[in-house]
This record gives structure tokens, C-alpha cells and sequence, in this order.
């Protein structure tokens, strides 16, 4: 597995590295409840904005494999939700669905055929693209899920870094971490709930584990620079917070991977 270099939203080192607002830096503010045509539409404006493709071209130019002038990157197909697993349905709030939205994801590609994903959240500045991630992850696992589940949502974990989908009472895995989590053949909805309140239940924001620092559930050192010499080490903020609530930071590496069979 390589590790996929990341710049995270809420660190404005990263931010500055990719040639992003600092105003995209703020503290994170709650994202919409569901991704509606508005969302949607405001995602794509800020990811096909002049100043994006410009720092697109930086970004895919950064190793030197292409002129920076040659990038030529575009915007493939529309934005699509992105969600993470709900701090809520873990603390056990009633209605709670297993998931929230997190970011918007666009797809990002260079003439010489790179891949990126970038990540569009609501700032205090507006819609921003707060994050650019090498690779294609979203819309891969997004696929996986539509075809494994259609009409199901698809869902990140970022504490293990697995990804499911979910529809009526099943929870089905996307990837390899996931199938550790719940076995090939996935789980019931109370079955994952159990076991993310086994994992996570104590780490929820205002438990003695968030107030001593690790916020998100997180207390692995920095990892080292991905492939794309983006310090992955700085991934959080407004689209990877996990559970540590607004504001926190947590480290956690976020990997390329395979995906799981069908």
C-alpha cells in the first residue's frame, strides 16, 4: 500500500503549500445535512474556478513529471457527497442516521492522465475547495457501493480508514480494512452500532479521551510524506474531522488501496 498525500483543510501550512485561500483554513463550520441541487452546484463552481485550475496545475506539477504550463487539468462529471460515520450514531442519538456528509469531492485530472480529488466543504468564506487528495478514492468506493448496494450510501470509517455502504439494516464492506472490521459478508446496522460504540464510545467529544488532546479517536505519531510529498501527517479539519467535533485535528493516514470484491 502507498500512502495517499493529502493537504489538510484546517492546517494552514498545508493550505499554503497548495496555494489555497487562507480563509479555506478557518475553523470548520457545519456542513448541509444532505447534498441538495444548491450544494451540488455550488461544490462545481468552486472546484472549476480560474484560481482551482490554477493551483491544480502547482499541484500536478509538483514532482516535476510535467511542466506546470502543460497540465491542462479539467474537471471530470459533477461533485458527489462524500460522508464519514456520524459521531451521533455512535453516542446513540435516536434518529440518527450511520453517516453525515463531510465534503463534496470533484474529480480532478492532468493531460499526462494524474488523478486527484478535490475537496470542497462550506467555509465562512463560502464554498471553498479545502483539500486536494492524489488518487480517486471517492469516486471509485462511490461506484463500488451504487453497484453492491444501488441506492445505498456509501460511507468512510476514518479511523480505520475503511469504507461501506448501507441501506435498510445492512452495512456491506467496500475495501479490505472494512472487511476486517465486519467480515465479507458485512453486518447488520446494530451490529456495526456495536461495534463503534466498543471502539469509539469514549472518545467522543468531551470524553476525558478528546479533552486529554485526542480528539477523532487518533494517537498515532505523524506519518511520513506520501507520494506526492504532501505531509500527510497534517490530514484533518473541515473534511476529515472524524469524531473529535468542530475544530479538532487528528492525525491519521490516509491510504490508496484495492477494494474488497463484490
Amino acid at each position: 500500500m502507498t500512502l495517499r498525500a493529502t493537504a489538510a483543510a484546517a492546517v494552514l501550512a498545508a493550505t499554503a503549500l497548495l496555494g489555497l485561500g487562507g480563509q479555506a483554513a478557518a475553523a470548520p463550520v457545519p456542513q448541509p445535512g444532505a447534498a441538495t441541487a444548491e450544494v451540488l452546484a455550488a461544490a462545481d463552481r468552486a472546484a472549476t474556478a480560474p484560481e482551482t485550475l490554477a493551483t491544480l496545475s502547482r499541484f500536478f506539477a509538483r514532482e516535476g513529471r510535467i511542466a506546470a504550463a502543460a497540465v491542462r487539468p479539467r474537471v471530470e462529471g459533477a461533485a458527489i457527497p462524500v460522508s464519514h460515520l456520524s459521531p451521533e450514531f455512535v453516542a446513540g442519538k435516536a434518529g440518527a442516521p450511520v453517516a453525515r456528509l463531510e465534503f463534496l469531492a470533484s474529480e480532478a485530472v492532468s493531460a499526462d492522465g494524474q488523478r486527484a480529488a478535490l475537496w470542497t466543504a462550506r467555509t465562512e468564506a463560502g464554498w471553498q475547495v479545502v483539500n486536494i487528495a492524489t488518487g480517486d478514492d471517492e469516486f471509485r468506493y462511490a461506484r463500488l457501493g451504487a453497484a453492491k448496494l444501488p441506492g445505498g450510501t456509501v460511507f468512510r470509517e476514518p479511523q480505520i480508514d475503511a469504507w461501506y455502504v448501507t441501506g435498510g439494516t445492512r452495512v456491506l464492506p467496500l475495501d479490505e480494512d472494512a472487511v476486517r472490521a465486519v467480515g465479507a459478508g458485512g453486518t447488520s446496522l446494530d451490529g456495526y452500532r456495536s461495534r463503534v460504540v466498543q471502539a469509539y464510545g469514549n472518545k467522543l467529544p468531551g470524553s476525558a479521551y478528546a479533552e486529554g488532546g485526542m480528539a477523532g479517536g487518533f494517537d498515532e505519531a505523524p506519518s511520513p510524506a506520501g507520494s506526492a510529498g504532501v505531509p500527510v501527517e497534517l490530514v484533518a479539519g473541515a473534511g476529515a474531522l472524524a469524531l473529535g467535533g468542530a475544530g479538532s485535528l487528528a492525525l491519521a493516514r490516509s491510504r490508496r488501496r484495492t477494494a474488497a470484491a463484490a
